[in-house]
């Protein structure tokens, strides 16, 4: 039985995490997570994406009972896995949304962190708890948490090991929107379908251009952003979206995502 589904519906792509009753995260369930971030990378039909855990549970970390049993080799080979599956998750070229209810813990919220957008339920509560154990966290959470909301937040919450809720979450920008619980899915859905209608290969180079230039200096990041911009020349919506504009005025184009 599948723990990871992909549902296809109206351009959107929803993965769901579907090990009870935590979702905890293990080999099978980044092995078979890894396949569907490459299948709704691949599929055109799939327009954006939302990560979603269920109503109940978004992830809450990795298996520990597995893990505590794990030697040095066994740990270093499950820990790369994790990460290489996480960044192919990051490197999704459409717009992706995260859907977290309830718990969205260590791995969990590592996972979340993938995401362009997070919608989070008002009974949500996240953290990196992995000092707690002893460790850190070791699926990004060094990298991206800080990358997202700034060095010192993300080390109090690495430090700390704490549980953030829904209210204190959106203050610190790890949250978009908050709704309540049962608007979860809806919300992340709406959200992602404001991209679906939209041109395919302009929106993976706008993500790419954000992503890859925080990681450059300013000069070399204005320069991928040029190449990136001149490479729209050749698909089909750039040429239909500006003759729609010389025609029609703004807002007009229907895109075909090539």
């Amino acid at each position: 039985m599948s723990v990871v589904r992909l549902e296809v519906d109206g351009g959107i792509g929803t993965i769901r995490l579907d090990r009870p009753p935590m979702n905890a995260l293990d080999a099978t369930i980044a092995g078979e997570l890894r396949s569907v971030a490459l299948e709704v990378t691949r599929d055109p039909a799939v327009r954006a994406v939302v990560l979603y855990g269920g109503e109940k549970v978004f992830a809450a970390g990795a298996d520990i009972k597995k893990m505590a049993s794990m030697d040095f080799a066994e740990v270093s080979a499950w820990v790369r896995d994790l990460s290489s599956t996480f960044e192919l998750v990051a490197r999704i070229p459409k717009p992706v949304v995260a859907a977290v209810t309830g718990y969205a813990l260590g791995g969990g919220l590592e996972l979340a962190l993938c995401a362009d957008v997070r919608v989070l339920a008002d009974n949500a509560k996240i953290g990196v708890p992995e000092i707690t154990l002893g460790i850190i966290p070791g699926a990004g959470g060094t990298q991206r948490l800080p990358r997202l909301i700034g060095p010192s937040r993300a080390k109090d919450l690495i430090f700390s090991g704490r549980q953030v809720r829904a209210e204190e979450a959106e203050r610190l920008g790890l949250a978009d929107v908050v709704v309540p619980a049962a608007e979860v899915l809806t919300t992340a859905r709406e959200i992602a379908g404001r991209y679906v209608s939209g041109p395919a290969q302009a929106l993976a180079a706008a993500k790419q251009a954000v992503d890859d230039g925080a990681e450059l200096a300013l000069s070399e990041a204005l320069r991928l952003e040029a190449v990136l911009f001149a490479g729209l020349w050749g698909t089909e919506d750039r040429r239909v979206g500006l003759t729609s504009f010389v025609a029609d005025g703004p807002g007009k184009a229907t895109f075909t995502g090539r």
